[in-house]
C-alpha cells in the first residue's frame, strides 16, 4: 500500500520542518542532464566509500566534480588529492545546504555521508531537481525511508541505491534461474557477518574530549541528538554501531544481502521479527546476534524465513555442510538461499553466486551452470552501480535499484532494528509501519530529529 500524497505530505513537513515544493526541474520540464554530453556531479559525505566513486566519475566516464561537501576539512583535501590537478577544480563546501543553493549549473549529486543525515541530503537534492546517488541504507529509520522512496516516485530525477551487487551479472541471472523453478520452493534464507570493529554492545562512554581542528562537530552530529565527542568513538567510520547514527550490521549489510532473496521471490515486508543475543538493549547495536524475520506466502510462492547472524554468531550446520567441499571451508561471511531442489550461495553482496543442485558434488557459477542454459536472459547488463546511474542521468536505459527498491530493501533491515531496539520480538505492520501492541515503539519507527540543520528553501 502506497500512502496518500495528503499522508506523505504531512509526515515529510513533520520530519523535514520544510513544505515539499519542487523547482521545475525535478517535475520533468527540464529534466537536469538530459540533453547533455556530461554531468556536472557535486559529492557530499567524503569517506571510506568516495575514491571510488571520484576516480569512477573522473577517469572512467569522463564526468565533471563541480563540487566537494563535507563538515571534515580534512576529508575535502583528501578527496582534492584523488581528483588530481588535471580539469576544472571543485569548489568546496561545509554546508550542504549552501552547494544546492550555489551551484547553479548542478545536475546529480552523490550521497556518501553516515546514515543519519541521508534523508535530509537526498530530500534537499531531490527537492532542488538534482538526480541522486545514495549509498545504502537509503536512510535511518523506517518513517523517513518511506518518505524518501514517495518523494523519489513524485520527482522526474534518476535515484539510484549504492547496493553495487545489484549490477552483478551473477545475482540478475541467479533471479531468472529462481523465478524458472531451478532450485524449486525456497523457504529459508540465511545470512551471516562477522564481527566487526564498532562499539557494540555498550552504551555512550562518559566525558568528553575536544574536537579535531577542521571537524564541524555539531553539523556531523546534524539531525540526530547532540552528543559530546569522544576520540575513537564516533568519526570516523564507528559511528555506524551506534544507534544515533546507524544500525549496525544489519543497517549496514540489508540492502546488499537481502537483495537477491527480495527480488528473486517477490518478498513483501515480515509479519514477525524474532531476535536473540549478547549486548543488546544498549545505545549501540549488539554484541552479537541473532534476527529472524517471518515473511508470508505470496500467490504461489510459500512463506520464507530469514535468519540474520552477526558479530560471530552461524548458521546451522545442516545449512553450511556442503560448503567446504567446494571453498575449502566455511566462508566467514555469506548468504544461502536453500530450495527444495538445491541450494544458492550468493555471497554478502549477492554478487558471487554459485548453485548447487541435489544430487551435485558442488557448487558451480550460475552463468556456467548447465541448468539454466535453456532460461531466457531476460534482465539487462550493466558495467557498474555508478556507470548505469550515470547513463540513465544522461538519457539512457532506467537504473535498477531505484529509490523504490532500495526503500524497501532498507525499511525490512531498519524495522530489525526496531525490534533489537525494543529488546524484543515484534509483530510488524510494514504496510502502516507500526509494531502490534507496541505504541511506544513509534519514536523508533520515526526517529526524532533536529531541524537546526535541515534544508529550508
Amino acid at each position: 500500500m502506497r500512502i496518500t500524497r495528503r499522508q506523505f505530505m504531512a509526515g515529510a513537513a513533520a520530519a523535514m520542518s520544510a513544505p515539499y515544493i519542487f523547482s521545475r526541474s525535478a517535475l520533468g520540464a527540464d529534466a537536469p542532464g538530459a540533453s547533455k554530453d556530461r554531468l556536472n556531479v557535486a559529492c557530499v559525505g567524503l569517506g571510506r566509500r568516495i575514491p571510488g566513486h571520484l576516480k569512477g566519475l573522473t577517469l572512467r566516464l569522463k564526468q565533471n566534480i563541480v563540487a566537494l561537501c563535507d563538515v571534515d576539512e580534512t576529508k575535502i583535501a583528501a578527496a582534492r588529492q584523488i581528483i588530481g590537478d588535471d580539469g576544472a577544480k571543485p569548489k568546496a563546501y561545509r554546508d550542504y545546504r549552501k552547494l544546492l543553493e550555489s551551484e547553479k549549473s548542478l545536475d546529480a549529486v552523490i550521497v556518501s555521508t553516515p546514515d543519519h543525515w541521508h534523508a535530509a541530503i537526498c530530500t534537499a537534492a531531490i527537492r532542488a531537481g538534482k538526480h541522486v546517488f545514495c549509498e545504502k541504507p537509503l536512510a535511518h529509520s523506517v518513517a523517513e525511508t518511506r518518505r524518501l522512496s514517495e518523494l523519489s516516485r513524485q520527482a522526474k530525477v534518476i535515484t539510484q541505491t549504492g547496493n553495487q551487487g545489484s549490477a552483478a551479472p551473477t545475482l540478475r541471472r541467479s533471479i531468472e534461474a529462481i523465478q524458472a523453478g531451478v532450485m524449486g520452493d525456497i523457504r529459508e534464507v540465511h545470512v551471516w557477518h562477522p564481527s566487526h570493529g564498532w562499539p557494540c554492545g555498550i552504551d555512550r562512554p562518559a566525558g568528553e574530549d575536544p574536537a579535531p581542528a577542521g571537524l564541524d562537530w555539531d553539523f556531523w552530529v546534524g539531525p540526530a541528538p547532540m552528543r559530546p565527542y569522544k576520540d575513537g568513538m564516533y568519526h570516523p567510520i564507528k559511528w555506524r554501531g551506534w544507534y544515533d547514527f546507524g544500525g549496525g550490521s544489519l543497517a549496514d549489510f540489508c540492502c546488499h544481502a537481502l537483495n537477491l532473496p527480495v527480488r528473486a521471490l517477490k518478498m513483501g515486508y515480515p509479519t514477525k521479527i524474532s531476535i536473540s543475543g549478547t549486548g543488546m538493549g544498549k545505545e549501540s547495536f549488539p554484541a552479537s546476534c541473532t534476527v529472524r524475520f517471518e515473511f508470508p506466502a505470496r500467490q504461489k510462492l510459500p512463506a520464507v524465513t530469514v535468519f540474520w547472524y552477526t558479530g560471530g554468531e552461524m548458521p546451522p550446520e545442516r545449512v553450511t555442510k556442503d560448503l567446504p567441499a567446494t571453498f575449502r571451508k566455511i566462508p566467514y561471511l555469506g548468504c544461502m538461499l536453500l530450495g527444495d531442489k538445491g541450494d544458492l550461495s550468493a555471497g554478502l553482496w549477492n554478487d558471487e553466486c554459485t548453485l548447487k543442485l541435489k544430487g551435485e558434488p558442488k557448487f558451480r557459477g550460475v552463468m556456467n551452470h548447465e541448468a539454466l542454459k535453456d532460461i531466457p536472459h531476460t534482465l539487462p547488463q550493466s558495467d557498474g552501480q555508478l556507470d548505469e546511474w550515470v547513463s540513465a542521468c544522461l538519457g539512457g536505459p532506467k537504473v535498477f535499484s531505484d529509490f523504490d527498491i532500495g526503500g524497501h530493501l532498507t525499511e525490512i533491515g531498519l524495522a530489525g532494528v526496531v525490534a533489537l531496539r525494543l529488546n524484543r520480538d515484534i509483530e510488524w505492520d510494514g504496510q502502516a509501519m507500526k509494531v502490534k501492541g507496541a505504541p511506544e515503539a513509534a519514536a523508533l519507527v520515526d526517529l526524532p530529529c533536529r531541524q537546526k540543520w535541515q534544508w529550508s528553501s
